[in-house]
């Protein structure tokens, strides 16, 4: 007796991934979609003397506002746990990657109260010229069903935040 083998026809595959849409819909379960931000901000000051304020991993309680602590955990890579000032949410970040000579650093989200998943962000340092420097802060991530207006304002408040108090403290 001869095994016959059934292969599905593209076809075939076509119109199941399309039920398989329709039926994600019909239940309201929709895959959440990635989101991006990006904030900078001009600066007096020269690339090296803004990451020697900026660029230690913990230096974050320095320059970011509702941070309060920054506790470090002396690993390679490092991983930091930041308290708010008024201690009722801690964020857990790891950092993934670090190039001093280029003043960057990117870390990502362990665990954090915000209502997002996969965050990743990089904070880097470039010469403008004239004695100016641009602090660029990048992220992404996907944000929590339902709660896209809450994980945008919260994130972009946080991003602007920090990047006005770094100004702030190289005007001093």
């Amino acid at each position: 007796m001869r095994k016959h083998t059934i292969r599905p026809t593209m076809q075939t595959m076509m119109r199941s991934a399309a039920l398989y849409a329709v039926a994600l819909v019909a239940i309201g379960v929709f895959p959440a979609s990635a989101a991006t931000l990006m904030r900078t901000i001009d600066v007096k000051a020269s690339p090296s003397a803004v990451w020697s304020m900026i660029g230690p991993f913990c230096a974050i309680k320095d320059w970011l506002p509702p941070v309060g602590a920054c506790i470090e955990d002396g690993k390679t890579p490092p991983t930091r746990t930041l308290v708010t000032k008024d201690g009722k949410a801690a964020f857990v970040e790891t950092q993934i990657a670090r190039d001093d000579a280029e003043y960057s650093y990117s870390y990502a989200f362990i665990s954090s109260p915000l209502p997002v998943t996969n965050y990743k962000s990089t904070i880097k340092v470039t010469a403008k010229g004239d004695g100016f420097s641009t602090v660029t802060w990048t992220g992404s991530y996907t944000p929590d069903q339902g709660k896209e207006k809450a994980a945008s304002e919260a994130l972009n408040g946080v991003y602007e935040a920090g990047l006005a108090e770094i100004k702030a403290r190289l005007v001093k």
